[in-house]
């Protein structure tokens, strides 16, 4: 399965910077919907954000899904990668 990783940064209240990969099935190209999965993931975390649009969430490339990814992406339609700042 091929998918698609959008580079996610978002500010949090505290002023430190958040980033995060979505992941999601290459076919996806709804922007709505990919932010809604990134507005679900910050409010599982207690993060608050009025916006999440291509700024701060934009389509970074494609590659094959690794088997970590895979059975999120199966059940909810997406994996969240965090990087930076995202367990503080």
């Amino acid at each position: 399965m091929k998918v698609a990783v959008w580079d996610t940064y978002v500010t949090k209240q505290d002023g430190g910077v958040m980033h995060f990969d979505i992941i999601v099935p290459a076919e996806l190209k709804d922007e709505q919907t990919i932010f809604g999965y990134g507005f679900k993931y910050l409010s599982n975390k207690n993060v608050t954000t009025r916006t999440l649009t291509s700024k701060e969430c934009e389509f970074c490339h494609i590659e094959l899904v690794k088997p970590e990814w895979e059975k999120d992406i199966k059940e909810q339609g997406y994996f969240i990668y965090e990087m930076e700042n995202c367990n503080d």
